[in-house]
């Protein structure tokens, strides 16, 4: 299954690395990613769409529990279901 993540993270030098991470050590693959700045400056948005065989949730919550992530949206690519969290 394919899912796309949209973040928004707090700009700090090693965010995307954690992000990553935790991506990598969850099952998940990293298919397309995309990073932006935000308007105000002190933010980025990440958008990235992964893929496994594993549930969506699983890779969700570890993400949510990074402190640099203040927005999680998740959107289940096959039925279109968006699923906000933080």
């Amino acid at each position: 299954m394919s899912f796309q993540l949209q973040l928004q993270c707090h700009k700090q030098p090693d965010v995307v690395e954690r992000v990553l991470r935790v991506v990598r050590h969850r099952g998940f693959t990293l298919n397309t990613m995309s990073m932006t700045p935000s308007n105000c400056g002190q933010k980025i948005e990440l958008s990235m769409t992964v893929s496994s065989l594993r549930p969506a949730h699983l890779l969700i919550t570890q993400v949510q529990k990074l402190h640099d992530v203040v927005t999680l949206r998740c959107i289940d690519s096959q039925t279109d279901n968006a699923a906000i969290s933080c």
